[in-house]
């Protein structure tokens, strides 16, 4: 695998003035979907590594929403970060020349895709999204695939009905990110609500990796409180990106440093990834076409 990245890079790098460029920082991005502080500690070990391996200062962002990530991205304050798939496609439709795909994460069977999980309190007697007429559900963030770009088009196509507050749904409502809504339906301030999940493994432990395995993990939720209601079909997993204007050596390390974390350290690869993987591997733009389309068609950018 390693081999594979070192060849791929090593065939598209430039010679030149752009090559023998030097960075003085490195700057991480990190998506919400769980408190900041939290975020920034299952990044530290990577943020360590990345300090050993570059012989620069790296630092972490946080931002309060998606979007923070994404213009950090594209205006250059931001060199890395794990993109869902509909991130990746705002900042591509935004500017295709930003950033690129270099690894994907790799779940426990080997695949690459997770599911938009609908998810409701067990005691509320909602079991499907029949149950869930009239009432309130919450969305994530505007620019998440599985909190809301997915959902907001496979949901209709069950339902018959948009997702307008008081067309199926009482109220339709953003929480701000995937911790948000969970813990927003364990303590039933909403009725039901959609996050993100590999769907393997035992729904008890949160799945394998996720937000709801997250969420456990941070003894937030008794997942044996809740009950699943919905469930999508596979989205491609998104990507980590790194900016296309850095060094080539630089992302040439960064792109082997992810790739052999979970060998190199499975305590650190898990806070990364969210949970039990198999670590990464190489992904390309074409893996993301058809939710660059969707997010097109839906959002428009």
């Amino acid at each position: 695998m390693k081999k594979t990245i070192a060849l791929a890079l090593a065939t598209t790098a430039i010679v030149g003035t752009a090559q023998a460029q030097e960075i003085t920082e490195f700057r991480i991005g990190i998506l919400g979907g769980e408190n900041a502080q939290d975020r920034m500690n299952s990044y530290s070990c990577l943020q360590d590594y990345a300090a050993e391996e570059l012989g620069v200062e790296v630092k972490l962002f946080a931002p309060a929403d998606y979007n923070g990530v994404i213009q950090g991205l594209l205006g250059g304050t931001i060199d890395m970060a794990w993109l869902g798939a509909s991130g990746y496609a705002a900042t591509y439709l935004q500017d295709p020349e930003a950033v690129e795909p270099v690894l994907v994460k790799v779940n426990m069977d080997g695949s690459i895709g997770y599911h938009s999980i609908g998810f409701a309190r067990k005691d509320s007697g909602i079991t499907s999204l029949q149950d869930m007429q009239g009432k309130v559900f919450g969305f994530g963030d505007p620019n998440s695939t599985s909190g809301y770009l997915i959902p907001s088009i496979e949901i209709p196509a069950e339902t018959g009905a948009s997702m307008e507050s008081g067309d199926y749904f009482g109220e339709v409502k953003f929480t701000g990110g995937h911790e948000q809504t969970i813990v927003a339906v364990y303590n039933g301030d909403i009725d039901g609500g959609v996050t993100w999940a590999d769907g393997q493994g035992n729904w008890e432990d949160g799945y394998n990796s996720g937000a709801l395995r997250n969420a456990v993990d941070a003894g937030l939720v008794d997942m044996n409180e809740l009950v699943q209601i919905w469930k999508s079909k596979v989205i491609p997993e998104g990507p980590v990106v790194l900016r296309k204007a850095l060094p080539q050596d630089v992302k040439a390390k960064m792109t082997a440093l992810v790739d052999g974390l979970h060998e190199r350290d499975q305590d650190c690869a898990y806070g990364v990834a969210a949970g039990e993987t198999l670590g990464f591997q190489p992904v390309d733009h074409d893996t993301y076409l058809s939710v660059i389309e969707a997010r097109k068609a839906k959002i428009g950018g």
